[in-house]
């Protein structure tokens, strides 16, 4: 090789030992500046590990969102049918700061959600804010067509929404929530502590309804008050022994899962909120006032052969009978004029003192805050205690007289009404009136139902006892003799008392079927025989045949003409 050719060649390979230098040194200096940098992520995020939620949102402007909501407990009925749960679902918020074109995004929002006004949509994400809700609570179709806009910004937060499996049933009873679910209503608001308790370990509320019974109570008002054209409807079923209520309905209701568009006459609760004069059903307990103090007994009577006139009021008979009528005549035909002149012989103190101690002159204390308080007179003149003898004068809410008629018929124990389905069996009540005079009124109850006013309730093979009510609604100055209030309490079986069941019907109006009348036997009664026809089964009350000893005594009292 020439010495030309020799230095060419050790010049190339100088060149490129030099290159190759270069290329090593550029390399090392990339994987020193990779670990600088992957030693600075290391230390950032083990002192964002350390630091404090407030040093994080300073050091990284982190947007913060609300916490996740917590479970609340379940409420079940009696049987563990769910009544209230929770189901997972999603929160849609923004980052209105990374959204470059706010009425693009707001327009296309408003397009999946309608319901969200555009210029509120527009407002928030025009805010240049870091954080906006948009809609709390989305279904999972609406989540989907969210995400499908492919919008970085638009983000989603897991929360839990209250649902209720049975929607409107029972809807005054359970209540509902907001949209952080707090009780604001029924056994939601009542129990809300309970119901957010953490140490519960989600253990549900057990409330007293059975939801099957629910149902046909709900379904035998409704029925009825479409049939009648009235303004509204309530009712109950109640254990006589517990004080437990099955169930209770008020008409017109809402639905829970939907509270829009529901107002006040939607949300009040007729059954426990609504206070009435409820007529005739209160002749059940000036009997057995009278009957339980000797103030009269099966075998007295009084004169009715003509209305009686006390100041400037004329008490009359709806059925007359014009002559003089023993006591189980006078509550099965429901005579006011009896009846007023044997609360007369009562006097106003007695009087007074056992609707008391029925807790008829206090609100009902109840597992709801939606509870009225009665109306009666200050002043307790000769007056009111004949009005009041036959349920005028004196406005109470269906599930105190509920509580009151399951005392006459249990033996003569005031169990208070209750929603909870805890161990009733520590509920003795507190004696009202004896065993004996009990057995009295069960009696005369059965009377009414078999030869008196109430025989539109009598279901056959269940023994059904009960009383009527009719009463028209106070107005300025007086009563509207076109608005009545139409009522029927009944109790089954009478041998053997096991429940209350309580019917009202507001302003119905007479159909063809009742020859235009709009009485309480007429109208509410029936509603009373068709759901103790529809629910004895599922309460196990087996149908059989009545004993007649029970009630020939008192059945021959009464004079059929």
């Amino acid at each position: 090789m020439s010495a030309a050719a020799a230095y060419k060649r050790l010049m190339m390979e100088g060149e490129r030992k030099s290159a190759l230098e270069v290329a090593r040194n550029r390399l090392m200096v990339a994987v020193i500046l990779f670990f600088a940098a992957f030693s600075v992520m290391m230390i950032r995020t083990v002192e964002l590990g350390i630091s404090t939620p407030e040093t994080k949102q300073v050091a990284e402007r982190k947007i913060v969102i609300p916490p996740i909501k917590v479970a609340r407990a379940d409420i079940v009925d009696r049987n563990g049918e769910v009544l209230a749960t929770n189901l997972e679902t999603s929160s849609l918020y923004a980052n209105p700061s990374e959204i470059k074109d706010p009425k693009l995004v707001a327009a296309k929002l408003v397009q999946i959600l309608p319901e969200l006004p555009l210029s509120e949509v527009e407002a928030k994400l025009s805010s240049g804010r870091k954080f906006v809700w948009i809609k709390r609570k989305l279904s999972p179709r609406e989540k989907w067509e969210v995400n499908a806009l492919g919008v970085p910004a638009l983000q989603f937060q897991r929360e839990e929404e209250r649902i209720y499996p049975h929607g409107r049933l029972a809807a005054h009873t359970l209540g509902f929530v907001d949209v952080d679910g707090n009780g604001l209503g029924g056994v939601e608001h009542f129990f809300n502590d309970r119901l957010k308790d953490k140490t519960r370990t989600g253990e549900p509320i057990s409330v007293s309804l059975d939801i099957r019974v629910q149902y046909a109570l709900t379904d035998e008002l409704e029925a009825a008050m479409s049939a009648h054209q009235a303004k509204g409807a309530a009712g109950l079923v109640m254990d006589v022994n517990t004080g437990e209520l099955v169930a209770m309905a008020s008409l017109p209701d809402y639905d829970p899962n939907d509270m829009r568009g529901s107002g006040g006459v939607e949300r009040f609760n007729r059954a426990t909120q609504g206070v009435y004069e409820l007529g005739s059903t209160f002749k059940t307990f000036t009997f057995a006032a009278a009957l339980d103090q000797g103030v009269a007994s099966l075998e007295d009577g009084y004169d009715a052969t003509k209305p009686l006139r006390v100041a400037r009021f004329t008490i009359n008979d709806d059925h007359p009978k014009n002559r003089y009528l023993t006591l189980p005549e006078i509550f099965a035909y429901s005579s006011n004029i009896g009846t007023a002149q044997m609360a007369l012989d009562l006097g106003a103190e007695r009087q007074q003192n056992f609707l008391r101690d029925l807790g008829l002159l206090d609100p009902a204390n109840l597992e709801l805050t939606e509870v009225g308080s009665p109306l009666y007179p200050a002043t307790w003149r000769k007056s009111s205690i004949m009005t009041i003898s036959y349920g005028h004068g004196i406005a109470v809410s269906p599930v105190q007289l509920a509580s009151g008629i399951a005392a006459m018929v249990n033996g003569g124990r005031l169990i208070p009404a209750t929603l909870s389905h805890d161990d009733q069996s520590w509920r003795p009540g507190r004696q009202v009136i004896s065993e004996g005079t009990s057995r009295k009124i069960r009696q005369l109850l059965r009377l009414a139902v078999t030869k008196g006013t109430g025989g539109r309730a009598d279901a056959v093979g269940y023994r059904v006892g009960g009383k009527t009510g009719t009463a028209e609604k106070p107005i300025a100055g007086g009563y509207d003799r076109k608005a009545l209030i139409s009522s029927f309490v009944g109790v089954f079986p009478m041998d053997d008392p096991q429940y209350v069941v309580f019917a009202l019907l507001d302003e119905p109006r007479g159909t063809k079927e009742t020859f235009g009348y709009r009485a309480g036997g007429w109208v509410a009664a029936p509603v009373v025989k068709n759901v103790i026809l529809r629910t004895a089964p599922l309460l196990g009350v087996a149908p059989k045949r009545e004993d007649a000893g029970l009630y020939q005594q008192v059945a021959l009292m009464i004079e059929d003409k």
